[in-house]
This record gives C-alpha cells, sequence and structure tokens, in this order.
C-alpha cells in the first residue's frame, strides 16, 4: 500500500457539513439500534458498535489493514492492534487507529465457577468472592481465574475491534456523533450510569410468563432483540461478548460460541432471557 499522500485540498465547510450529514442518514436508514449502535441511559450520545462501525467504513470506503503486536507474558495474554485505514479507491492512507486488550481486564481474568466443588477445590490464590451490582439490590459471588489461552482468540478480537473502532470514529469524524465503545470503561461506570438512570423511574412490574407453544421453533425477533437490550444495559455491548455469554447460560461447550442469535430455539431464547434478567436483578447469584 502506498503510504505517500498525494497533496489534497482542505475540505470546505460544505464538504464537512455534507460527510456529517450522511453519516447522520446511514445511521438512520441502514443502522439498527442494539446492533450497529447502543443508548446508554445516561450518556449523552449513541454507542459504536463493531457492526457500525463496518458500516461506516463501508460507506466512505475504507478499507482496514491490521497490524498485530503480541504483550504476552506467561500469565497474561495482551494485544495491541494497529488498524490503518486506506481509500480503496486511491490507496493513500487516511489515518491509524490503535485499542489493545488484555486478559488481566476484569472481565477476561475471572469467571464463574461451573459448581461449588469447582470453586473449592481451586487453590486460594487463583479464587475469590467479590460483591456484584444489581438492579434491585447487590449480591455476592463465586470466582475462579480464567486460564489465559482459553480467551486468548477473544483477547486478539477485541484488541482489533477496539483499533477499528478508534479508526472509523477518527477518520470519519464521527466522535461528534458516537460515544467511545462501553467496554472501554470500568464496568462499574458503566453499572453505576444505569443504576442512576433507574432510580429516577418507577419500578417496572414483572412481565408474567408465557408458556412457549413449541420451543424447537426458531427464536422470534422481538425475544432475540430483547436478548441484545438486556445484555447491554449489563454492560455487555460487544457482538462477540454477547454471544458467548448466551452460548454460555445455553450450554455450550468452552470455546465453542454460537456465531448468531438468529440460530436460537424459542426454548433456548426463552432460558436466556430469564436467566439474564435473574441476573440483573441478582437474583440466583451466589
Amino acid at each position: 500500500m502506498n503510504e505517500l499522500q498525494e497533496y489534497r485540498r482542505p475540505l470546505t465547510a460544505t464538504d464537512i457539513r455534507a460527510q456529517v450529514q450522511l453519516i447522520q442518514e446511514v445511521m438512520k436508514a441502514v443502522m439498527e439500534k442494539d446492533v450497529h449502535y447502543g443508548i446508554i441511559p445516561g450518556t449523552p450520545k449513541p454507542t459504536l458498535y463493531k457492526p457500525g462501525s463496518e458500516k461506516l467504513l463501508s460507506t466512505f470506503r475504507i478499507g482496514v489493514e491490521p497490524e498485530t503486536i503480541d504483550l504476552s507474558t506467561p500469565d497474561e495474554v495482551r494485544y495491541q492492534v494497529k488498524a490503518r485505514g486506506f481509500s480503496q479507491e486511491s490507496g493513500v492512507l487516511l489515518g491509524v487507529g490503535i485499542g489493545e486488550c488484555s486478559s488481566n481486564e476484569e472481565k477476561y481474568k475471572w469467571r464463574k465457577p461451573v459448581c461449588d466443588e469447582e470453586f473449592n477445590e481451586t487453590p486460594e490464590d487463583r479464587k475469590r468472592v467479590v460483591w456484584k451490582r444489581g438492579q434491585q439490590k447487590n449480591y455476592q459471588q463465586k470466582q475462579i481465574r480464567t486460564n489465559p489461552a482459553d480467551v486468548a482468540n477473544t483477547i486478539l478480537k477485541m484488541a482489533k475491534k477496539r483499533a477499528q473502532i478508534d479508526l472509523t470514529l477518527t477518520v470519519t469524524a464521527a466522535s461528534d456523533i458516537f460515544d467511545q465503545d462501553l467496554e472501554d470503561l470500568p464496568a462499574g461506570v458503566v453499572e453505576g450510569i444505569v443504576e442512576k438512570e433507574t432510580e429516577k423511574k418507577p419500578p417496572v412490574k414483572e412481565p408474567q410468563k408465557k408458556t412457549v407453544k413449541d420451543p424447537n421453533e426458531a427464536a422470534t425477533e422481538p425475544q432475540i432483540k430483547a436478548i441484545h437490550a438486556i445484555l447491554t444495559k449489563l454492560g455487555i455491548t460487544d457482538d462477540f461478548e454477547k454471544h458467548r455469554k448466551v452460548s454460555q447460560i445455553i450450554g455450550m461447550p468452552d470455546p465453542q460460541v454460537i456465531t448468531s442469535m438468529n440460530l436460537l430455539k424459542k426454548g433456548q431464547a426463552s432460558a436466556v432471557i430469564e436467566a439474564l434478567t435473574k441476573e440483573g436483578t441478582g437474583e440466583g447469584n451466589s
């Protein structure tokens, strides 16, 4: 790729307005809430997700060339990715996005044990009991250390995703429209924002459970949208992490991950919604 840029005239105010208008039009006409971007109560701007960044890159015909730097140690998987954005028409370098991810981040370093026996048999320096924030009440949760190798591919994907979103916001000048990805914020900050917004609203009555007529039929669109919405409220915004969470709930063995929510059956989707709702309220956690 030729990184020598030829001289280009500065953009005029009309050019910039047209670019911003194009982004807004794509957002309204093509992007879907909770799929391409999300809106978290208390935040001033929508949060751009990876599928949304791909739509914007495609709109402006920007190609991405990632460069991976392995910063891992024996007890930590850590990657830094530089995403170089170039014009698909001229090959000119337009900008660079940087992203990094580590297995020592809270959500990757620890996991829930399969059972109490696994927790009890884990060495003392590899387990802990922590407090979690629920929508109705706080609760304690048992956790054990994750094997870094088990999440290596996830760490690499997350670093690449962060770099790609950084590139998208920078090159398209979309930072005034979209916020940073919420997964870059500490979990406690996201939970605090959601909790403050929830306190302003009267409690929502729990809907009556409906019997699923045929649990083996494909999950409905409302079910899938509900799963995306609840996961977002729990602070899980990345599409891969959403699939990973759902896969754990429906009992898929690690490291297998469901590739699309559309593959869920009605019965599975109902079970996922129920489990996520309980997690959000702090029920069913030990």
